[in-house]
Formats: structure tokens, sequence, C-alpha cells
């Protein structure tokens, strides 16, 4: 049984495309670089600097200018251009009800997280949540995860975090499964994502889900 469970945000709990997608145009544009928006769901999962570095060819100094401009947009609009997945908010109390420690593990930081959780009236469906800085550090997944295992420690002093057999990552792209199996724990991955054709399958998840019941399912049979 996986006890603590950890979920992703974007792309997992809910649907970021329009803010994410317009606010990192708005950002390359100030950088001379046109494209229309709906053409950078790549955006949607990994820490934005990578992606800028690796979209556009950025050096670090350059991306992380490019995250600036992309917050601009992002903390006042982007940020609520926004949907719920369908089902989350029950899924999440079935979880709750059946005995589960639910946590959220995102690249996005950690202020933007608590956030959204509130627009949506979440916040109280999670023990903790745990995201990156603003100045960039604790923006790998793994990091974040082990940042959430730490939180979720003291919380829970009496729990055996060791062999971390107990926790399990859910996630719709390669990056929440690779941070997981970096800290030593499970992961599942959702379809209803942004990942690429195959990423999942490839990426050493234990499952693959495209429904909710599906996880539920698992996670009760584990």
């Amino acid at each position: 049984m996986y006890p603590y469970l950890l979920f992703d945000l974007d792309g997992t709990l809910t649907d970021p495309l329009e803010g994410i997608t317009k606010s990192v145009a708005y950002a390359l544009h100030s950088f001379g670089i046109d494209v229309p928006p709906q053409t950078l769901t790549s955006f949607i999962g990994p820490p934005l600097i990578d992606q800028f570095m690796a979209y556009a060819n950025f050096d670090r100094e350059t991306a992380l200018a490019a995250v600036a401009k992309y917050r601009e947009r992002f903390k006042e609009i982007g940020i609520f251009e926004n949907r719920l997945l369908d089902g989350v908010p029950e899924m999440l109390s079935a979880l709750r009800d059946s005995g589960h420690i639910l946590c959220v593990s995102s690249s996005k930081p950690e202020v933007f997280v608590h956030r959204i959780l509130e627009h949506f009236g979440l916040s109280d469906k999670f023990s903790v949540v745990c995201g990156s800085e603003l100045d960039g550090t604790r923006c790998k997944k793994s990091e974040v995860i082990e940042e959430t295992l730490s939180r979720l420690s003291r919380l829970y002093p009496d729990a055996d975090f060791g062999d971390r057999k107990n926790c399990l990552m859910i996630g719709d792209r390669i990056h929440d499964i690779e941070g997981a199996r970096a800290c030593r724990m499970d992961a599942v991955g959702v379809t209803f994502g942004y990942a690429q054709p195959g990423e999942l399958e490839n990426s050493g998840a234990v499952q693959i889900v495209s429904s909710w019941d599906a996880l539920i399912a698992f996670v009760e049979a584990s």
C-alpha cells in the first residue's frame, strides 16, 4: 500500500495550457522570437529555465531573464488561465477518505502552487504542498520530491520513510517519473496530461492510467 501520495500539479490536477503557453510566448517575444502559443506545450511540466535553454538555445543567464519575463505576465494573468481537470476534487476526497496522506510536488514556484490550489478550493486536501523557489533553486523534480518527503517526515515522525516503498508519485511527464525514481520511489503516469507519444511508456512508471478510477483502483490494490 502507498499511504503517502505525491501529485504533480500542471497537467495532472489542472490544465494550465492557456496561461503557460501565452506567458511563454510573451517572454519569447521580448527576445524577438514570435511563435504561436499553441506550439509551446513542451513548456508544461519541466523547469522553465531548462526548457527555455532547450527550446531557444539560450544560455543560462538569458534563460533566467526569459523566466523573469514569463513571470511578468504569469503572476497576474496566466496563473488563472487554468482549468481544474474533471473529477479531481472527488478523486482527492476518495483517497483521503480511505486513509491516504496527499501532497503536491511541483516544479512550479511554491508561491504560485499555493495560489492555484486556493483558487480551486483544494488547499485543505493536502498535508504538504511543495514547489520550487522563485530564485530558481529546488526546481528539479527530484529536489522537490526530497523536500516534500522531508516535510512529511517532520509531520509524521513515527512513519518510516527509509526505503520509500510507502510513497507514490503521480504525474503526467517523464520528469515526474524520473524524479521519483531518483528518490527511490515508485511513480504512476497519467495519460491525460502533456506527455509526448511513448514518453510515459518508456519512463519506468510502475503503472500508466487513463482515468482517476484506474488510479484509485491501482493505489487501493497495491
